[in-house]
């Protein structure tokens, strides 16, 4: 049970040193999740304290990535780096009490440290040298360090993993501001989710070791320690894990993959967590029904297929404007015009059930707005030969009379020359997918003259008709 009874105060806190990843985008959804599911508040943060490191480009990608995702804060974006006053300002408090010490180490020391921690065998830790330290050491700029408890141990319920006891002796001293008056990250989350009033932290259970170290700082401010979620990784299709190697893990390029945000969000949603065996959520369903506790102790795997048949759900289902953007969207990015084609609505009607994303649904339309130089070599020597000249020429004819360009009328016109003509459909069908795709793929062949219109499949259909006439002349 949590400790906080009323509405949670959760928050996203990615650091801005390259793009908004899956596993972050998950930890966004299930914080933003908690926070709707109670009437709460969700606080979207950026750690940008490595200076270094972080960029304004990874702060543009993380802000468009939750934007695109739908994922809405309610306060922020706050910026660490705009916070060192404050940081510095709790430093100093616990330096007055005696909860924090300056240390001069210098940095061969602390390697020896290490060294010889780990030819021994133990875990590497500070031995605390300078702790009782009074006189400053002259040309040493310090660090702070806090003064963690000596004895006891640090118990935390874990709202996915359970109870956690982690023994103090365990902990070492560990720096809180650096050299250069910049805070650690342990210690600079604490002063934030402090003054924040953040009563749930969800994030990553590589997170877990550090959670120990934070609770004692709560305490050592004298501060309510929040409830703690931490989730396991999400492992790719081979089951290690998840890294560029499997393909697009920003959630950008998951975009520009052709995927819908509400087909990753729930298909994220139910990576690591479930509801019975029910696969498709809405937002309002995930709200309603997501909860911690039913999210799964062991890491995920990410499974591309069933990413994908969600993702032609959701063109299937979801509400036809959402789809409608976004396909405009990838038009744009590969210069296609809608306005030089059939409605956008159409186009979607058509080809939502032979696609997975908006990337295949636009490569396979570009012959709706643009015309194509060529006809494929291979397609055009099987399909536009002599004999099909006249099944063409006749179907032209009827088209070019027909009052209404609708996939009905287009279908018995169709029909109509076959059974004139007492051929098999293949005989026309397959020359006029040709002539008006320049290939052999295409939709239902009314639903592509339909596409194409009027004034554009007759031109194509004389295109090919030259082509044959060229061919015979040659042979």
């Amino acid at each position: 049970m949590s400790n906080f009874p009323g509405p949670v105060r959760s928050r996203f806190a990615p650091s801005p040193t390259g793009y908004l990843h899956i596993g972050g985008a998950r930890t966004a959804l299930f914080a933003w999740l908690a926070a709707r599911a109670s009437g709460g508040c969700f606080i979207l943060r950026i750690e940008d304290t490595d200076r270094e490191r972080s960029t304004e480009a990874s702060v543009r990608a993380i802000l468009d990535g939750m934007s695109w995702l739908g994922l809405d804060h309610d306060e922020g974006p706050y910026f660490q780096s705009q916070r060192m006053a404050r940081y510095a300002e709790v430093a100093e408090k616990l330096l007055g009490k005696g909860l924090a010490y300056r240390c001069y180490c210098s940095r061969e020391r602390l390697d020896g440290l290490r060294e010889a921690a780990m030819a021994a065998g133990e875990k590497p830790r500070y031995d605390g040298y300078c702790r009782n330290r009074q006189e400053p050491v002259e040309g040493i700029e310090p660090v702070l360090r806090f003064r963690n408890p000596d004895d006891g141990a640090v118990v935390f319920d874990d709202r996915v993993r359970g109870r956690i006891e982690i023994s103090n002796e365990e902990l070492d001293d560990l720096v809180i501001m650096r050299a250069d008056g910049t805070p650690t990250y342990n210690f600079a989350v604490v002063v934030d989710d402090i003054d924040m009033q953040v009563n749930l932290v969800i994030r990553g259970d590589d997170h877990i070791n550090n959670t120990p170290r934070q609770i004692n700082i709560y305490r050592a401010l004298g501060a309510d320690v929040p409830d703690f979620a931490h989730v396991p990784m999400i492992l790719g299709d081979d089951g290690s894990r998840l890294s560029k190697r499997h393909g697009a893990v920003s959630v950008l390029a998951w975009r520009e993959q052709g995927y819908l945000p509400d087909a990753l969000l729930n298909y994220l949603a139910r990576l690591g967590w479930s509801h019975g065996d029910q696969e498709v959520f809405s937002r309002a369903d995930l709200v309603e029904l997501f909860s911690l506790e039913a999210v799964n102790r062991k890491a995920s795997r990410f499974d591309t297929a069933k990413l994908n048949w969600l993702n032609q759900h959701y063109l299937k289902s979801a509400a036809p404007e959402q789809v409608l953007a976004e396909l405009a969207w990838h038009m744009g990015r590969v210069g296609l015009d809608p306005v030089n084609g059939p409605p956008l609505a159409d186009l979607l009607k058509v080809q939502a059930d032979r696609v997975e994303t908006l990337v295949e649904m636009v490569e396979q339309s570009r012959p709706f707005y643009a015309d194509f130089e060529s006809f494929d070599e291979q397609a055009a020597k099987k399909h536009l030969r002599p004999v099909a000249a006249e099944p063409l020429q006749a179907l032209r004819q009827r088209l070019a009379d027909l009052a209404s360009w609708e996939p009905d009328e287009l279908q018995q016109a169709v029909q109509a020359t076959v059974d004139d003509l007492s051929i098999g459909f293949g005989k026309l069908g397959m020359p006029l997918r040709v002539a008006l795709m320049g290939h052999g793929m295409s939709p239902a062949i009314n639903h592509t003259l339909w596409l194409i219109g009027r004034d554009r499949s007759l031109t194509r259909i004389d295109r090919a008709l030259d082509y044959i006439a060229r061919r015979v002349e040659q042979s």
